[in-house]
């Protein structure tokens, strides 16, 4: 299926590795132009060579990366600095940390809240007005599947992309919507990353169990019996970017292999 997207620019954060890469190597193998954005300067290259060798080569894709951290207003600025306009917007910011909700002060809340709230949103207001009168935009927003069924060592992640939830839902539904412009979320369950890694730690802290029995746990509680792969979330988001995907806008997309066990 040809998604559209030959010569699109895309701007995917977090993206030298895990679900925001995965998301940047589907989008390369459309012949989408991608500025990936992530802190760690050595790995962002590493991912960017990577892109580069594997699709970019054989699709013509430009590949472009800026080391910088997409939650702070200076390096938002060094981002659109190299580049204004956007006909795709991947937003994703590691997620905060595990732990109790007893032991986080506001600071703690005030920087979730900042990573994974409002830097999405101002993502979205830096680039949504140019999609509009250009009439072609995606913005697809990282969250989690704890939107839908929190996780209650992750409660910093709930209440902060909760939040974002709630301002797509009206944003998406705006004038922008009948300007070819789409807005929704993909809410990842359990993938095989970095994030995964540290909640196990987490849990086998407070549990005393191994890491590998909390993870085959985990696996068989899941229907599909694993854990996703960073490569066929990216094709999820790669769809929900694609000129097919032009009547989908404003919803939240769960990609977990069957774990949610609710019917809506």
């Amino acid at each position: 299926m040809d998604l559209g997207l030959q010569g699109k620019w895309a701007l995917v954060c977090g993206a030298s590795k895990g679900l925001g890469l995965g998301c940047a190597q589907a989008l390369v193998q459309e012949g989408v132009n991608v500025l990936i954005v992530a802190r760690g300067l050595a790995a962002l290259e590493r991912s960017a060579s990577r892109l580069v060798a594997d699709y970019a080569d054989k699709t013509g894709a430009a590949v472009q990366f800026c080391a910088e951290d997409i939650t702070t207003v200076d390096g938002r600025d060094a981002v659109f600095s190299m580049r204004q306009d956007f006909d795709i917007v991947v937003t994703n910011a590691g997620g905060p940390p595990p732990g109790n909700f007893r032991d986080w002060d506001r600071d703690a809340w005030i920087k979730a809240v900042d990573a994974n709230m409002l830097t999405p949103i101002e993502l979205i207001k830096a680039t949504v007005d140019g999609m509009a009168a250009r009439g072609f935009g995606r913005i697809v927003n990282i969250t989690s599947s704890a939107v839908k069924s929190p996780i209650d060592i992750l409660g910093l992640s709930n209440g902060a992309r909760s939040g974002l939830t709630g301002f797509v839902a009206g944003v998406a539904r705006s004038s922008l919507a009948a300007k070819g412009v789409t807005i929704n979320n993909l809410l990842p369950g359990k993938f095989d990353t970095d994030r995964i890694a540290t909640t196990v730690q987490a849990t086998a802290a407070k549990t005393g169990q191994s890491v590998e029995d909390i993870r085959r746990l985990q696996q068989a509680q899941i229907p599909a019996g694993r854990y996703g792969t960073p490569q066929e979330f990216g094709q999820v988001c790669a769809f929900l970017c694609s000129q097919q995907a032009a009547y989908i806008t404003g919803q939240n997309v769960l990609v977990d292999g069957g774990a949610y066990p609710g019917t809506f």
